[in-house]
């Protein structure tokens, strides 16, 4: 109890221990104070013999510590408390020391002795703290004590002095790089390690001793891939950075056969018949020359572990697996990454400009994968100018033709912004746009040129200057912007604008020889006036008008020189000293005058308008160098793939019993939902493609007697056969069902030897295959294909599509000229879209087998009486495209059609009527759709398998396809048992829209809101046989899936429908003038679907 009063007086102020507010407040500074007084009650209170007196001062001195206060000035009076048997007094003072020990060695070095002791002591963050301080006190004299230290505290029995341990490595090897062999012995060891707290810290001292020791992972690295979900976060960001540079140098690169698989792909399209035949033998050929590739089940391993960190709260975390995924996952899988990044764009101002910065060089190469965030990256005004910039950096990455009427609508609030950086940033990137999208070239200049007439000067002098840049691309074209521009330098008084205009037109000329002279002389009136600038562009005008126009202009000219000849500036005065000697022949002019012409109106390139991101990613993602787009010191380059596999048996090794509780994680794995909603259609084919190999290998390897690690082996044997199948794509759902069934028949009598029974999990499927086989033979499928095809697609009309990129085209075929079809329905009734079926009812047989059958499979149906019905062929009455000819089929050829009707299931699919024919001897198996190739954002509904198809047979499905309203190729495979087929295809922009009716009042009201750029009008002159009313609506809706509104007047025709995704309305005015003149207009907020559209309806009205 004595100590309270001594303490109270420390606290209160007694007047013998110094200043009262020292003793007080210890971070106070006393202006007035004098130092040697300072601090004294705290020396006074470490030098105290009870330790609640000491670890209030320490605790006082290390608050003072993180305020940022020096208090080096106390080492002595702490070092003395080294010894102190109270731990948690000794625990700051470690504290401490570890902050002050470099700043004072010397005194450091007294304690060297207490700090060796203190890596005996029995608490491990005793251990751990001494040997923090041992490593922090920077004398080359002690190295070999630490060199010691580090070796017994790396094989100390707690993992956090372990991890201490790792830690002290690079501070050593920093102090003394001769000691770097025995150092890597140490991380040889500690990379051995099996703890999770150990990991992360080793990696890094890796990282900083010896990066170029490749050899010491190669055992560490299937272990490293395991325990990464279980590292701390800092410690996952160095792990995966690191592998990131080891898979580069030990695997192939994933996407190297994509060059050779878009070229197969269009193959298929063109040529003529002997054509497509002799590419088929030469594909053979070179696919056979060319390994297929194979993903190395350890590259799958680090893509398998590495994603779940996408949902890390962490985000560094997050942005280090978006890198190992950018730069290491096949580009299928890449897409995965988008909606994590979106997901960070939330945080704060810092992050997002760091993960904006990654986005912008990602979005160049990937920007498919950004496309359905585009919302995400519009600018809100709260956001700070950096990221404003960065944000429209990427809207303008992510443009392109479907989606740029949006954008350019964005960057039209934009410009109206405060933020002046901001704006100028804005109409930089509608110059780029306009540069990148032909089709918005006219619409942007004419934007821009209507910004000349804002009253802010800058917006007027960036506008000036992207016209300038947009101008020099096609000056011919723009001669009325060029005139336009002419007469606002009566109004513009920016002195950049100006110039910029008086550039252009000398520059031009040839093409305004009217308004340049006059121009000139404008100028010439008020050039005693003008800004330095603009009087260097008139002395540029004067002398390019002078070469071209000299009748005109030569007295101008001589004025302008004169006038600039006695200017203040010595730069004017030059140039126009200069220009006189090089445009006016005198005796000394001497050669030059005659050059005169090819040095001022030479030919200049346009300017390239790119992005400031295009080179960027060189460096690796989301490291600082990336950042400053500047090699930062210690960055290591990204390793390129190399040309061959390094042999993988190096990373082989002996599992540990610690890791058979690796089938439990796996079991828990294969149960647990995907990482992200299967609406995104990214991540759910991954998922699947991940756990469906592990479950093969789990059975394999329970009835195999070496345990887990012959489970291992299966399991890479099995994802090899899938990968080789997949051509190193990733494999979707559906196919990786189809694809393990068969294996896992042939090895079922095996199993049930070894597991007694077969899992309840096979049985059910087994089950639904026999009754399955045993339904189908009862239908008959020989004498009624369609009807069991259709049957099939009506229980299977739900299954699973899946998103990724490609592109592709697909040529148009004339229709069968007499092929015994199904039964042909007229589509293209004049006044009504939407027939009853004409298909009957099918049988109540048929209807119950395909319930059955649907029951077995644990699918969902819609309606089984009705969807046959919905689903019919409508073969004949369409425009019928050619998908695969019977000689690039190898005897199989498929055909296909837009059915226009609704497609089952989804609203925002175009339904895609598909007619397999067998010309070839053999019975064809498993026909089906593989690994469907969309661009982002697109989806695939494959229609359901068929199992057999006789020779001389046809079979009739259905598929749908959400084209996202773009024109651009759906790319997928075409698979038999035997052979994978690349197909592709393009929906004409007639058939992305589906009828909408209405009256005549409400089409008027929705095309008065449709006006101005959602407007487009073309006249054209119809043929004889075009011009009756019949003959109109049949071309019309021959063209474009729409629907008639009925019209007042005799001389007009309204058609009116909606695009099939976005429901955007699509309205169709055709107008009969005198004679055989009409005019067609297109209302629609879809720009380019307009346009398109205007395209297609003339060629069907005037053909």
């Amino acid at each position: 109890m004595a100590a309270s009063p001594a303490y109270g007086e420390e606290k209160g102020g007694s007047s013998s221990l110094g200043e009262p507010e020292y003793g007080h407040d210890p971070a106070s500074g006393g202006i007035f104070s004098s130092d040697y007084k300072r601090h004294d009650d705290l020396k006074e209170m470490l030098d105290s013999n009870k330790d609640s007196l000491k670890l209030e001062a320490m605790k006082r001195i290390v608050a003072m510590i993180a305020r940022g206060k020096n208090a080096s000035d106390l080492f002595p009076a702490v070092v003395k408390n080294v010894a102190c048997k109270n731990i948690e007094v000794k625990k700051l003072v470690y504290v401490y020391l570890v902050r002050y020990a470099e700043e004072q060695q010397d005194l450091a070095l007294l304690s060297i002795s207490t700090f060796q002791r203190g890596l005996k002591d029995p608490n491990q963050l005793i251990r751990a703290s001494a040997l923090r301080v041992l490593s922090s006190i920077r004398v080359p004299i002690i190295v070999p004590i630490m060199m010691l230290a580090i070796k017994e505290a790396a094989s100390d029995m707690s993992p956090y002095v372990r991890k201490t341990a790792a830690h002290a490595i690079p501070k050593l090897y920093s102090l003394d790089s001769d000691q770097k062999d025995q150092l890597i012995e140490v991380i040889e060891k500690l990379l051995a390690d099996k703890t999770t707290l150990v990991a992360g810290s080793v990696v890094m001292a890796f990282e900083e001793v010896c990066p170029e020791r490749i050899d010491l992972i190669h055992k560490n690295y299937r272990k490293l891939c395991n325990l990464l979900i279980d590292v701390e976060e800092w410690g996952q960001v160095v792990i995966i950075n690191m592998l990131t540079r080891y898979a580069r140098t030990q695997f192939l690169s994933p996407n190297q056969n994509e060059s050779l698989l878009e070229e197969s792909a269009e193959k298929a399209f063109y040529g003529s018949e002997e054509e497509d035949a002799k590419d088929a033998k030469a594909e053979a050929a070179s696919l056979a020359k060319r390994k297929p590739y194979v993903m190395d089940p350890d590259h799958r391993l680090l893509l398998r572990n590495t994603k779940p960190l996408l949902q890390s709260r962490n985000a560094a975390v997050v942005m280090a697996v978006a890198q190992l995924y950018f730069h290491l996952a096949p580009k299928a899988e890449v897409g995965v990454i988008a909606k994590a990044l979106v997901r960070l764009l939330r945080s704060h101002s810092e992050v997002q400009y760091v993960v904006l910065q990654n986005v912008a060089t990602m979005s160049i190469k990937r920007r498919g994968m950004f496309e359905p965030y585009l919302k995400s990256f519009y600018i809100r005004s709260t956001d700070p100018t950096q990221i404003k910039i960065l944000k429209l950096e990427v809207l303008t990455n992510l443009a392109n033709e479907t989606n740029i009427s949006t954008i350019l609508r964005e960057f039209q609030t934009y410009i109206r912004s405060m933020d002046k950086d901001f704006v100028a940033a804005t109409i930089q990137a509608i110059g780029r746009c306009a540069t990148n999208i032909g089709k918005v070239r006219d619409t942007c200049l004419n934007g821009l040129v209507q910004l000349l007439s804002n009253r802010d000067e800058l917006v007027v002098a960036e506008s000036v200057v992207v016209i300038k840049k947009l101008l020099q691309m096609q000056p011919a074209q723009h001669s009325e912007i060029i005139k336009h521009m002419a007469k606002l330098t009566d109004n513009i008084q920016v002195p950049m604008a100006r110039a910029s205009i008086l550039w252009l037109i000398g520059e031009y000329c040839e093409h305004v020889p009217k308004i340049a002279p006059d121009v000139l002389r404008k100028m010439a009136k008020s050039f005693t006036n003008e800004e330095d600038i603009v009087k260097l562009q008139v002395i540029n005008l004067a002398a390019k008008l002078y070469l071209t126009n000299s009748k005109q202009s030569k007295l101008l000219t001589q004025y302008v020189l004169n006038l600039a000849k006695y200017d203040q500036n010595y730069d004017i005065r030059d140039r126009a000293r200069f220009i006189r000697q090089l445009i006016v022949p005198t005796e000394k002019s001497g050669a030059l005058n005659k050059y005169a012409k090819k040095l001022f109106l030479a030919q200049k390139p346009a300017p390239i308008l790119e992005s400031s991101f295009k080179d960027r990613d060189h460096f690796q993602l989301g490291s600082l160098s990336h950042l400053l787009n500047a090699k930062a010191v210690g960055y290591q380059e990204l390793p390129d793939w190399p040309d061959e596999a390094p042999d993988p048996s190096v990373r082989n090794v002996e599992v540990p019993e610690w890791t058979k509780c690796t089938s439990r994680e796996k079991r828990k794995e294969k149960v647990e939902k995907p990482f992200y909603s299967d609406s995104d259609g990214e991540s759910g084919p991954t998922e699947s493609a991940d756990s469906e190999p592990e479950s093969v290998s789990e059975e394999s390897g329970s009835s195999s007697s070496s345990g887990s690690s012959s489970s291992g082996s299966e399991e890479e044997e099995e994802e090899e056969e899938e990968e080789e199948e997949g051509s190193g794509e990733q494999s979707e759902d559906k196919e990786e069902e189809e694809e393990m069934r068969p294996k896992r028949k042939e090895r079922e009598g095996s199993q049930k030897a070894a597991l007694g029974s077969p899992s309840e999990e096979e049985e059910e499927e087994e089950g639904a295959k026999k009754a399955k086989k045993k339904k189908k033979t009862l239908q008959g499928r020989k004498g009624h294909p369609e009807t069991s095809s259709e049957d099939a697609s009506a229980s299977e009309s739900s299954s699973s599509g899946s998103d990724s990129g490609s592109e592709a085209e697909a040529k148009r075929r004339k229709p069968p000229s007499s092929r015994a079809g199904p039964k042909e329905i007229s589509l293209l009734d004049l006044d009504d879209f939407t027939p009853p079926p004409p298909q009957p009812v099918p049988s109540p047989g048929s209807v119950v087998s395909t319930s059955l059958v649907t029951d077995l499979e644990g699918l969902t149906l819609t309606d089984t009486s009705l969807a046959p019905a919905l689903l019919s062929p409508a073969f004949g009455a369409v425009k019928t495209y050619e998908l695969l000819h019977r000689m690039a089929g190898e005897g199989l050829s498929v055909e296909y059609c837009f059915s226009r009707r609704p497609f089952p299931g989804d609203p925002h699919m175009v339904a895609v009527q598909i007619q397999i024919s067998n010309n070839t001897d053999a019975e064809v198996k498993s026909l089906r759709v593989s690994e469907p190739k969309p661009l982002s954002g697109m989806r695939i509904q494959e229609f359901p398998e068929i199992e057999h198809l006789a020779p001389g047979d046809t079979a009739s499905v259905v598929m749908g396809i959400d084209f996202c309203d773009s024109t651009q190729a759906a790319n997928f495979q075409l698979c038999t048992h035997t052979r994978h087929f690349y197909v592709s295809i393009q929906p004409p922009v007639g058939e992305l829209m589906a009828p909408v009716f209405m009256s005549e009042n409400e089409f008027k009201k929705e095309q008065g809101k449709l006006m101005g750029m959602s407007e487009i009008t073309e006249k054209l002159t119809l043929p004889e046989k075009c011009r009756s009313d019949h003959a109109i609506v049949q071309q019309v809706t021959s063209a474009a899936n729409v629907g008639r509104v009925p019209c007042g007047a005799n001389n007009e025709y309204r058609f009116a429908a909606k695009t099939v995704t976005s429901g955007s309305l699509v309205l169709i005015t055709l107008e009969q003038r005198e004679g055989a003149v009409a005019q067609l207009t297109v209302n629609s907020e879809k720009m380019v679907i307009g346009t398109m559209l205007v395209k297609d309806i003339i060629q069907a009205l005037v053909q």
